[in-house]
């Protein structure tokens, strides 16, 4: 079912607004901020403001229908659900990102439930802390 039809569904009315950050969501070749989709809204739709951009992102939230991921850079970035869960190793020296496939955190999913009793929520999920090169950097210095 598409973003269109989960929001008709759930009463929700399909505003030229909303139309377009779920097209700006769903053509971003990455993870997008706030921001970039205002940027990009109000490019084509001069009379959005920033305020609906946010209550646009919190209601896809909501319904699951975007996920949104912390890249340890001041501010929340954004990634359409039905493109699948993936997860992110972040650097913390140089910025770059690492992709993790969702296999690698079923041992840590699987510990949390057996040891604690919490079922996690893993779907999204990003880890700071230092490539290998930034490490490298640090032992020869």
């Amino acid at each position: 079912m598409s973003c269109h039809e989960i929001l008709r569904e759930n009463g929700h009315r399909l505003t030229p607004q909303r139309m377009l950050v779920i097209e700006i969501l769903h053509n971003a070749e990455r993870h997008i901020s706030a921001e970039e989709i205002y940027r990009q809204l109000h490019r084509r739709y001069p009379y959005a403001n920033i305020s609906t951009v946010y209550r646009t992102l919190e209601l896809l939230k909501e319904l699951d229908l975007v996920t949104e991921a912390d890249f340890g850079e001041g501010r929340v970035r954004y990634h359409v659900a039905e493109k699948g869960h993936h997860h992110h190793l972040v650097c913390q020296s140089c910025g770059k990102i690492i992709d993790l496939e969702e296999p690698a955190l079923h041992p840590l999913k699987d510990t949390l439930l057996r040891e604690y009793g919490f079922a996690a929520d893993l779907r999204h999920l990003a880890i700071s802390g230092k490539c290998g090169e930034c490490r490298k950097k640090k032992r020869k210095a």
